[in-house]
């Protein structure tokens, strides 16, 4: 028989206390120590010559007082000691099994049966009707032992929380029970209560079980040891259904069926697998045969780090390239300034010598002039490079220039060296800002050529990735390099289209395959791009800040590069638009400037001007024509600008408010037709080719007067042959109704020829 564990109680709901459940209440003074119980002593012989040491095991004691349970703790050790006055151990009782109970128990193997559980129960329920309580007589050990165990396994017969006695005082241990204890509490406190409360269940049902197995081993080893050994036999009244020939087909045919059910099942999942394999297969020869995985990742990765390390470098060479930028463009604004400065000096310091020579001739006719020598050293300066000019122009046989139309752009010997110097070195550096690069990083064809790759061995991916979008951005550097020498304001300077990079970028455009879908035509405006992002911004800082309006040679070349720009590459005007805009609102607000601040036309007395070797005449004159070329200088943005805007600036602003004033304040003859004929030589043929014209524009309308009142006075003069010119210019400029009016009114009916014509 396997060891008993530690019995343990299930704690009820009426329980209110958490006592010691090994302490024993000590009786009162006087009270009887042992008491009798009738009958008890023939249940169950006392062990060990009818005394015991009390245990450390859980136990309960009935008090004198009636009915009362202790519980018994599985973090607590039972405690009972013997009373201090008798002196001996006599008078303890051991309320638990002990060892030698254990032994006794385990030697017979006996498990008290439902009967013997009744007898002893209504036995102790007769001793409480006699006497209240249960005596602790030594003689009785063994019964109340059992009692205590049958009370175990009646929770019903348990006193209430009330009824127990209280103790006031600990009773001495012995070192066995003090072991015991210290023995007990190790062990249960590595065990829940609840897992303790399953052993002592577990625990009773095996011992049940055992019992019975040992008791029915017994009978057959006695059986057995009798020598009677039995052998089975066939018991033939033992009938059996009948069995038929059908009754067996029958079986055999629901088997059958069965089979052949699984089988089917089975060869739907077969077909279903053999199918899945045929389209794996089938998978994998088609991603085999469209394309090589392992070389498309090759490839990607390859252009990944390719263009990884392309940004890297530019975004290391950016800075240096906006050095190199801002040091041509400060190089580029100080000359500049300084002729727009020389130019705005000269004209002040003339205009002013030129007012007090005219307020001496008035006030005296005789007495020196005195010149301050800054200005005498400024006249001096302006009549040493005009010689020069002259001089260059007998040489190359223009002798049809009017003075004052000359750019007057000449440096200092001494300055002019600086300035090359100056430039020399900023073009040293523009070469070495990529010198130590390779070409695949820095040239822009083996660049394209890179993503050409791309875009033939995978289109998709490389339309999806839009890199359209992204070339001109990484180009833009690249591209700036290039264009630090580059100075549209100058004749010589080389066009857009005979740069590398602009070959470049055309050729990879024009190896793009064509295709009917929107995203294969992004290529196509690859240069609009470049030329939106790249050009447009740096034309616009050069007609900002260097551009000068009354430089007929920086108009051209300006206007030249212009209508490459805004004519033959703006294929798609809303990305062109913005910047566009900026530019021809940048030009127009430059030539406002220029005509606010550089156009000077005084008015002289007819005395002064009279003369026309005299300084007054010869200033108004240059003064003059200045303002006629940068009348012409304007009128050559027609097709660029829109044509109310020219109207308003070179009509509105410079023909009516200068030029007109000075055709007014001089006299009548050959040097007035002259100068209209060129002023309605730089009128764009644009605005007259409508043939129902019969009046001009409105912003002509003083200059048809003026040349009506010249034709007026020439006619009643010696220049009558002026006014077959007038009427010429008045049919050029679509002013018929006033030719016609005025060939009536002098009756010049020969001239009518002139109007017909038209």
């Amino acid at each position: 028989m396997a060891h008993r564990p530690k019995r343990t109680f299930r704690q009820r709901a009426a329980d209110s206390s958490d006592s010691d459940g090994a302490e024993e209440s000590p009786a009162e003074p006087g009270a009887p120590r042992e008491l009798p119980v009738p009958g008890s002593a023939e249940e169950e012989p006392p062990s060990g010559g009818g005394r015991a040491q009390v245990a450390g095991l859980p136990h309960r004691v009935r008090g004198p007082r009636g009915r009362g349970r202790v519980w018994a703790s599985s973090r607590r050790a039972t405690k009972a000691a013997p009373r201090a006055d008798e002196g001996s151990e006599s008078r303890t009782l051991d309320v638990s099994t002990d060892e030698e109970d254990k032994i006794h128990h385990s030697s017979e193997i006996k498990i008290p049966d439902a009967a013997f559980i009744q007898a002893a129960r209504r036995k102790r329920e007769l001793a409480r009707a006699q006497d209240d309580y249960i005596s602790l007589d030594v003689q009785h050990t063994s019964s109340i032992s059992g009692m205590k165990r049958e009370s175990e396994d009646d929770p019903e017969s348990e006193p209430d929380d009330h009824e127990k006695r209280i103790p006031f005082t600990l009773r001495p241990q012995t070192l066995r029970q003090r072991m015991a204890e210290e023995s007990i509490s190790r062990n249960e406190e590595t065990s829940e209560e609840s897992q303790e409360d399953e052993k002592q269940d577990t625990w009773e049902q095996q011992q049940m079980r055992k019992a019975v197995k040992i008791i029915e081993e017994r009978d057959i080893d006695l059986s057995c040891g009798n020598g009677s050994s039995k052998v089975k036999k066939f018991d033939t009244s033992i009938s059996f259904p009948p069995v038929n020939l059908e009754i067996i087909k029958k079986q055999l045919n629901t088997r059958l069926t069965l089979l052949q059910e699984t089988h089917r099942s089975h060869l739907r999942e077969y077909e279903k697998y053999v199918q899945d394999v045929k389209s794996s297969k089938s998978t994998i020869q088609n991603l085999e045969s469209s394309s090589n995985q392992a070389l498309n990742c090759k490839f990607y990765k390859s252009m990944k780090i390719y263009v990884e390390n392309l940004i890297d470098c530019l975004n290391e060479k950016i800075i240096n390239i906006q050095e190199i930028e801002s040091s041509m463009h400060a190089l580029l604004l100080k000359q500049a300034m300084t002729f727009m400065k020389r130019r705005q000096d000269e004209l002040k310091h003339e205009s002013t010598y030129l007012q007090q020579l005219s307020r001496k001739d008035e006030t005296s006719t005789s007495g020196n002039f005195s010149v301050d020598e800054k200005t005498q050293w400024i006249l001096e300066e302006i009549e040493s490079r005009r010689t020069k000019r002259r001089q260059a122009r007998v040489l190359s046989g223009n002798c049809n220039h009017q003075e004052g139309t000359s750019s007057d752009d000449e440096l200092p010997s001494a300055e002019m060296i600086d300035f090359q110097k100056s430039q020399g070195d900023i073009l040293q550096k523009q070469k070495k800002v990529f010198e130590e690069v390779q070409d695949d990083f820095c040239n822009i064809q083996n660049i394209l050529l890179k993503f050409q790759q791309w875009r033939e061995k995978f289109p998709d991916s490389y339309y999806e990735a839009f890199i359209s979008l992204c070339i001109p951005k990484l180009l833009n550097p690249l591209i700036r390099v290039q264009l630090i020498d580059w100075n549209p304001l100058k004749l010589e300077s080389t066009g857009l289209k005979e740069m590398p990079w602009f070959k470049s970028v055309e050729e990879f455009m024009d190896s793009s395959v064509e295709d009917s879908k929107k995203e294969s035509s992004s290529d196509k405006k690859v240069l609009s791009a470049i030329i939106n992002k790249t050009i447009i911004p740096r034309l616009t800082d050069f007609v900002e800040f260097l551009w000068d309006p009354l430089s007929t040679s920086q108009t051209t070349s300006l206007i030249t590069h212009c209508r490459v720009i805004l004519e033959e590459h703006s294929t798609c005007e809303n990305e062109v638009s913005k910047s566009r805009q900026d530019l021809l609102k940048s030009i127009v607000s430059r030539m406002k400037k220029a005509v606010e601040d550089d156009v000077f036309i005084p008015l002289y007395p007819k005395s002064a001007v009279e003369n026309k070797t005299s300084p007054h005449s010869k200033f108004q004159e240059r003064q003059f024509w200045s303002g006629l070329k940068l009348f012409r200088n304007i009128l050559l943005w027609n097709g660029l600008l829109t044509d109310d805007t020219l109207q308003e600036l070179g009509l509105g602003k410079l023909l009516n408010r200068y030029l007109i004033i000075a055709l007014l304040n001089a006299t009548p003859g050959p040097d007035v037709v002259k100068k209209c004929n060129q002023v309605a030589a730089c009128l764009p043929e644009k605005w007259f080719e409508n043939s129902a014209m019969r009046t001009s524009i409105p912003q002509l309308e003083n200059f048809i007067q003026f040349l009506l009142q010249s034709a007026h006075k020439l006619s009643r003069s010696e220049f009558r042959d002026e006014v077959e010119e007038i009427i010429l210019i008045l049919v050029k400029i679509k002013a018929l109704n006033q030719a016609e009016s005025f060939i009536g009114e002098h009756h010049l009916d020969h001239l009518k020829s002139l109007i017909k014509e038209d």
